[in-house]
């Protein structure tokens, strides 16, 4: 029986450890690697190219929309599979956008889980059903819906969204600097240009926008005022 090779991405060791419990039982489904930051989800998939990542959203250092562009391109093999706490209407709009195969919320049942692992193994998409509902019948460009279409946000390029993602999880410049490799002058630059480009004004409006945008989660930072 030819195995399905996963990658599990999830910055909580206990939701990986769960996951890998659970499909530890299932003869064709095999977890060859974990990620707690989006960043080392996209180098794991780069070394190991496994068939399918399980991908979170909430990820530190590197989101998981970005994390999952960058896998999308690196490795086209590889199907991302989002499995998420939220099912905040922007998320889905990026999911369905960046062309992850399927977007599951961590309600889902170990069977489903399993279900959708092959499904997207195959080349097909999957969807929770409350997803899948939501999105029947509607295109990227229609209106209303479940107001998962929105309009298109000011586009910014992967290393903005490092920097954007960085500077609203509370980082300084110095860290931003030392996480990046980069210098602190090239971090304030970046920040100067966000606040140009997005027309915003402080390190609080920055934040707003990385959780409107669908960058981080509303739970990652909780001190905006």
């Amino acid at each position: 029986m030819e195995r399905i090779t996963v990658l599990l991405a999830d910055d909580h060791m206990i939701v990986r450890e769960g996951l890998r419990a659970l499909l530890k039982v299932e003869g064709d489904i095999e977890v060859v690697g974990e990620a707690e930051t989006g960043r080392q989800a996209v180098q794991l998939t780069r070394r190991l190219r496994p068939d399918v990542v399980i991908m979170d959203i909430a990820m530190p250092l590197l989101n998981g929309l970005e994390a999952t562009r960058r896998i999308l391109k690196a490795v086209p093999a590889t199907r991302v599979l989002v499995l998420s706490a939220y099912s905040d209407d922007e998320y889905i709009r990026q999911v369905v956008m960046l062309g992850a195969a399927g977007y599951l919320i961590k309600q889902t049942s170990a069977d489903l889980l399993s279900r959708a692992i092959r499904e997207v193994r195959k080349g097909n998409t999957f969807f929770s059903p409350s997803i899948a509902n939501c999105l029947h019948g509607l295109s990227l460009e229609s209106p209303g819906g479940c107001g998962v279409l929105k309009k298109k946000r000011t586009a910014l390029s992967s290393r903005e969204v490092e920097v954007l993602q960085l500077i609203a999880e509370g980082k300084a410049n110095k860290q931003v600097a030392t996480e990046l490799g980069i210098s602190i002058k090239t971090v304030e630059k970046h920040r100067q240009h966000l606040m140009r480009k997005l027309d915003l004004h402080d390190t609080a409006g920055l934040t707003r926008y990385a959780i409107a945008a669908g960058i981080i989660e509303s739970r990652v930072q909780v001190t905006i005022l």
